[in-house]
């Protein structure tokens, strides 16, 4: 699901003229933060076309992947809640995927030897065969993507992309005091 839905992004002249009707606008770092948006959208959209040909979810495809140790092209255990934290989904979220994913074989739930109340998610060789079939031409769509970028571009982009995923996590989410109001308050008021 796209995030940003502007398919033109409007000219950086109307981010200033903008910025006259709303000070806190700031037209570069508006232009900036609509571009990470649409090309974000845009490697979602080349990444889940291709799964979308091997009839697989993104969110089912991303447990697979993290069940695989990738140091050892072999299956890793996890319980549901390492792979919701390591995912970033809610633990529900999780359950659904792994309970999709365990009705069409790819996956297994054992009991923990020393705790039968935690449960274990394995790969099985079903779904390590599935992910094999789906990497090669995954991979081959990332590197079209950048393949524009040489190496020192790319080690340009991660960097000031790794600045904003920082800036991002500091941000955080509002809390209620901290929030800023979407309607002045001498409006509010009035309600």
């Amino acid at each position: 699901m796209p995030h940003l839905l502007i398919k033109d992004l409007p000219r950086y002249e109307c981010l200033l003229g903008a910025a006259q009707t709303f000070p806190d606008l700031d037209p570069s770092a508006c232009e900036v933060f609509m571009h990470v948006l649409r090309a974000g959208d845009e490697a979602f959209r080349v990444a889940d076309d291709h799964l979308a040909c091997h009839h697989i979810s993104p969110g089912r495809f991303t447990v697979l992947l993290l069940l695989l140790d990738k140091a050892h092209n072999c299956p890793k255990a996890h319980t549901p809640a390492e792979l919701a934290d390591m995912a970033g989904v809610t633990r529900a979220t999780m359950t659904g995927l792994v309970d999709t994913l365990e009705r069409d074989g790819f996956v297994t739930r054992t009991p923990d030897p020393n705790d039968r109340r935690m449960m274990s998610v394995s790969l099985t060789e079903h779904g390590k065969a599935r992910l094999e079939a789906i990497l090669p031409g995954h991979f081959r769509r990332m590197a079209m993507l950048v393949a524009t970028l040489d190496e020192n571009e790319r080690r340009t982009l991660v960097r000031l992309l790794t600045k904003i995923l920082e800036k991002a996590a500091e941000i955080g989410k509002p809390t209620p005091a901290s929030a800023t109001p979407d309607v002045p308050p001498a409006a509010s008021a009035r309600s």
